[in-house]
């Protein structure tokens, strides 16, 4: 079991966890930093000061009524639908992939990818914004036609680790992949 701090593509930290269950089992678990209380109080008075204001001029009160509600609401949609504590990837040699995403509420969505389906995992690039990224990818094979691929499963969509990140789970990844 290791644990080492790598950076996404913002350049903001976060931790791979491998942990080795067997040689034909392997789970990576990629971390992303808590909610930052202090970004939450500054958006948070941001929004109350603007509306205070509002209501100084306009002698309205439901402006602040409004301004705590929009933000409690938006405070809890963030936390529940966009908030992503850690992402993790379980491969089973024999089996398949289970990948699972954790949010800061305690929701967790898991979705499991049969080894019958799986052609292969491999690191993609894509144009995001203005740079050139990467990401670990599942390529699944096409039920119709076997050689090819019949959609792409992007992995750790929420974290966007870099390269060096990436690379060392493609090689273990592979190196699982082989023995199959």
């Amino acid at each position: 079991m290791e644990n080492e701090a790598f950076t996404d593509i913002s350049g903001r930290a976060i931790s791979l966890d491998c942990q080795s269950h067997s040689g034909f089992c392997r789970e990576f678990t990629v971390s992303s930093p808590k909610v930052s209380i202090g970004k939450v109080m500054v958006y948070t008075c941001c929004v109350w000061l603007l509306a205070y204001t509002i209501f100084f001029f306009t002698d309205n009160t439901a402006v602040l009524s409004s301004a705590i509600i929009v933000t409690l609401v938006g405070m809890m949609l963030h936390i529940h639908f966009v908030k992503v504590d850690h992402e993790s990837l379980l491969l089973i040699g024999s089996l398949g992939i289970q990948l699972s995403s954790s949010y800061a509420s305690g929701r967790e969505i898991t979705t499991f990818i049969e080894m019958s389906k799986i052609k292969d995992i491999v690191i993609n690039e894509a144009i995001y914004m203005h740079q050139i990224i990467y990401y670990l990818c599942v390529l699944l094979k096409d039920p119709s036609e076997p050689s090819a691929v019949s959609s792409v499963v992007p992995l750790f969509q929420s974290s966007k680790p870099r390269l060096n990140c990436l690379e060392k789970v493609y090689k273990s990844c592979q190196e699982i992949l082989s023995k199959c």
